[in-house]
């Protein structure tokens, strides 16, 4: 029972089927209603979520030794080798699931598979690159979504921006919270080579660009007002999640979760007016 907790525990659930809910989300932002190709890129999603979420347990058991000593490989729940084949396992359903969707997917589904397996095995700990991929991994399931009912559209895309953008400030700011295991792991993440402040200005610069490039479904009269009433209240929060992180990268980075969350629900909310209620 305690391998098969740890097992679940590596595939982080809830992080997993979110992935999948914002897969969802892409493919009804943009007017998708076939459930089958749906129900797959859902299923990749999640799938391809939770294996990299394991294979990065894996190649990170050395620092989760100091950062997250409760994870399931440090505490002894899980051995290595079988977190390595777990996670395998995982993406190769992702990879059975994807196969079915149009071209432009599997593209996008391929794509996103090296990222993730090349993350935490090249990329992790280098100068903001690690930060990049998690930004676009995270704003891909968007695109992904909508793929796979063959309508790529710009609101899509300004979702896929602004997800993909406030993921690499998020991903900054946790670099900040954990800077001390990284530097005692011999790490090179972004706050340990230009400094703690420094990293906060250049997340407060790329979090500016995603806050810019929110109001542009309405100002093109795709979503209308109930969006931008939704929106506009994100961006604050996530601006004030960015002051908020130099004081507390911690709280910071919790608040920038929220609202991106809120930002999502806007996209949903000015989707549902425009198809129900006519607003445009």
């Amino acid at each position: 029972m305690e391998t098969a907790r740890g097992l679940l525990e590596l595939t982080r659930p809830i992080n997993a089927l979110v992935a999948g809910v914002l897969t969802l989300v892409g493919a009804f932002v943009a007017g998708g209603t076939a459930l089958g190709p749906i129900g797959a890129a859902v299923g990749a999603t999640i799938l391809a979520t939770a294996g990299g979420n394991a294979i990065n347990d894996y190649f990170d058991r050395e620092i989760d030794r100091i950062n997250a000593p409760e994870r399931p490989i440090p505490r002894g729940a899980v051995s290595p080798r079988l977190a390595l084949g777990f996670s395998l396992g995982l993406f190769g359903g992702a990879v059975v699931a994807a196969l079915t969707l149009p071209p432009v997917a599997i593209a996008i589904a391929g794509v996103n598979l090296l990222a993730l397996v090349s993350y935490t095995s090249l990329f992790k700990g280098r100068p903001g690159a690690g930060n990049v991929i998690v930004g676009l991994l995270g704003g891909s399931t968007f695109p992904f979504g909508a793929a796979a009912v063959g309508r790529l559209d710009v609101t899509v895309g300004v979702l896929f921006v602004l997800a993909a953008l406030s993921t690499i400030t998020r991903e900054i700011i946790k670099d900040v919270e954990d800077m001390a295991g990284d530097r005692a792991e011999g790490l090179r993440t972004l706050p340990i080579v230009i400094g703690r402040r420094q990293a906060l200005h250049l997340a407060a610069v790329v979090l500016a660009v995603a806050i810019l490039a929110s109001p542009l479904p309405y100002l093109r009269g795709e979503l209308g007002w109930p969006y931008l009433l939704i929106v506009g209240p994100a961006v604050g929060v996530m601006a004030a999640a960015m002051v908020r992180s130099y004081r507390d990268p911690t709280a910071g980075q919790s608040w920038l979760k929220y609202g991106m969350f809120l930002a999502v629900v806007a996209f949903i909310v000015g989707r549902s007016a425009a198809v129900f209620g006519g607003f445009g």
